[in-house]
C-alpha cells in the first residue's frame, strides 16, 4: 500500500481504506460474506489474484483476521475489532453516493452477478416464518442460463439456488436486470414497481404482502437524492480533455 509520507492519522488512515477495492472488500465482509468466493462475487471485477493480496494486506494491517473453515479444508475471512469500525465509514460512502452521485445506469454497470449477490446477503430471510418457503425470480431479459434464481428462506437463513431446489415455490417474481437493479438501489420504490407492472409478483397474498420485508430495503436505498440535485451523467472525452492553452493541452 502506498504512503502519504505523512504523520497525520488520516493519512495513516488512508493510506489503508483509500486503496482502490479496499472499502468493497470491507463491505463485502461487513455484510456477512466469509469465504473466499462469495468475497470475490461482490467485486467481480476484481480478479482473484488481487482480492488474495489485498486480503492478506488487511490481515497485516490487523483489519481481517483468518479461521479455518469447519471442514478444515478453507480459510473464512472476518473483520477484526479495528477492520469492523471501517464500517461506519463504508455506510456514510453509500449514503453520500446514494444523495450525490446516481446517474442513468450503463450497459457495463448492470451487472447481473452483483445484484444477485447483493440480494444475497441483504434480504431478510425471516420474513416470512421460521417455515421453508421458496421464492422464484426470473430476471425476464437475461439469456435462459441466467434468467432463474430460487431464495430458499428456512430457519432464519438463506440458501441462493442457481437450479431448482424441488418442493413448492411460494412466490415467482419477474423484471428485467436494469428494473431490478433500479429497485434494490432504491431508485424505485417497491410499490410503485409492483403498480406499474415493473415487478410482477405471483403468489398468495398472505405472502405476497410480506414481500417489503423481504426485500428489507435499508437506510441506503431508502436515503432519496438531494432536491434539485443533477442527475450525473459520465462526461464525454471531450469534456475530460484540458482547455486550449492549458500547460497540459
Amino acid at each position: 500500500m502506498r504512503g502519504y509520507g505523512q504523520f497525520c492519522p488520516i493519512a495513516k488512515a488512508a493510506e489503508i481504506f483509500c486503496e482502490r477495492w479496499t472499502a468493497l472488500v470491507i463491505r463485502n465482509l461487513g455484510a456477512g460474506a466469509e469465504r473466499f468466493n462469495d468475497i470475490h462475487r461482490g467485486v467481480p471485477h476484481m480478479s482473484a489474484t488481487l482480492l488474495t493480496r489485498r486480503l492478506r494486506q488487511l490481515e497485516a494491517e490487523g483489519l481481517v483476521m483468518r479461521r479455518r473453515s469447519a471442514s478444515g479444508k478453507s480459510w473464512t475471512y472476518h473483520l477484526t475489532q479495528a477492520g469492523a469500525e471501517f464500517l461506519p465509514l463504508v455506510g456514510a460512502l453509500a449514503v453520500w453516493g446514494q444523495r450525490w452521485t446516481r446517474r442513468e445506469l450503463e450497459e457495463g454497470e448492470m451487472d447481473l452477478g452483483l445484484l444477485i449477490w447483493g440480494l444475497e446477503y441483504s434480504v431478510d430471510p425471516t420474513a416470512f416464518g421460521p417455515k421453508r418457503h421458496v421464492l422464484q425470480l426470473d430476471v425476464t431479459d437475461q439469456p435462459k442460463h441466467k434468467r432463474l434464481y430460487w431464495f430458499v428462506c428456512e430457519d432464519g437463513s438463506l440458501e441462493l439456488c442457481v437450479s431448482d431446489p424441488g418442493g413448492e415455490t411460494d412466490i415467482f417474481l419477474a423484471a428485467t436486470l436494469r428494473d431490478l437493479i433500479h429497485i434494490y438501489r432504491g431508485d424505485l420504490a417497491l410499490a410503485a414497481a409492483l403498480d406499474a407492472g415493473v415487478l410482477t409478483v405471483d403468489g398468495p397474498p398472505r405472502l405476497t404482502r410480506r414481500l417489503p420485508a423481504w426485500f428489507n430495503v435499508g437506510v441506503v436505498a431508502a436515503t432519496p437524492p438531494v432536491a434539485g440535485a443533477p442527475l450525473r451523467q459520465r462526461p464525454e472525452r471531450d469534456e475530460l480533455a484540458p482547455p486550449p492553452g492549458s500547460p497540459a493541452a
